[in-house]
């Protein structure tokens, strides 16, 4: 079954580049929740904007896809009028999917280090640490990101060995040491992490849906992190800015 919900969510995403009305098949236009603010309700929603979109001649590459449980969640490019990279979740019910989230960002890089937003291993391993490498990444949210203490990077990143995929951070652990924890950058960059909202994890990749604030906005924090011998070598991530609620199209939060 998660082989075929894979399938089924690329060739929705796919359904971007063409504006096929079938694409959107897979979507339970009776149940589904869409968490993009931007987009209207329903398969109906999704048909309209891939139909629009697809005007402008986009591509999509979907770079790395996974599933747990009931949820499929997918790293992506996309090229519309601009680059950008974005993950995807889906949750489904039985065959359809029936719930939504994404969170998108213009594509930036590469990263001091020489690496892209997307660029790295792609397959899943080590399936049967999937639980024990969630509760890392979760340790590592919670104790660091939320909690700010830097004291206890040392435990969660493997120094030897982390490769770092933020277009404005280097490899290794003074890199993000000095990212999180040191004096404002010459950009002035701020971010604070308040809560986590959702751990999915396949394998040795764990991805982290988190809330808090870049720069005083209210943004959304979608981290991908890879694990390997129980501590954290590799992270991707993207930022999007939560939208007022005046301009929402749904009313189900972006969350």
């Amino acid at each position: 079954m998660k082989a075929e919900r894979k399938k089924q969510i690329c060739a929705l995403l796919k359904g971007i580049e063409t504006g096929d009305e079938a694409s959107v098949a897979v979507v339970n236009p009776d149940k589904y929740i869409q968490h993009n603010p931007q987009t209207q309700e329903g398969g109906e929603g999704l048909a309209a904007l891939f139909k629009r979109l697809s005007k402008s001649s986009p591509r999509v590459n979907i770079v790395r896809i996974f599933a747990d449980g009931d949820y499929v969640f997918g790293h992506t490019e996309y090229d519309f009028s601009s680059s950008r990279i974005g993950f995807e979740v889906f949750r489904f019910e039985g065959d359809l999917t029936v719930e939504h989230w994404d969170n998108i960002q213009a594509r930036q890089g590469p990263s001091p280090s020489g690496h892209t937003m997307v660029d790295g291993p792609t397959e899943a391993t080590d399936l049967e640490k999937t639980e024990s490498n969630r509760e890392i990444v979760r340790a590592f949210v919670e104790t660091v990101l939320i909690g700010g203490q830097p004291d206890k990077l040392g435990q969660f990143i493997d120094d030897e060995d982390y490769t770092e995929h933020n277009p404005r951070i280097g490899d290794g652990l003074s890199a993000l040491r000095l990212a999180l924890f040191g004096p404002p950058s010459n950009d002035g960059i701020t971010i604070r992490y308040d809560r986590i909202h959702r751990l999915l994890a396949e394998g040795n990749f764990v991805l982290s849906v988190s809330e808090g604030f870049l720069n005083g906005v209210h943004s959304s924090f979608y981290d991908l992190f890879r694990v390997a011998n129980d501590k954290l070598v590799e992270h991707w991530d993207t930022t999007e800015a939560i939208p007022p609620r005046t301009e929402w199209k749904n009313d189900n939060g972006k969350f």
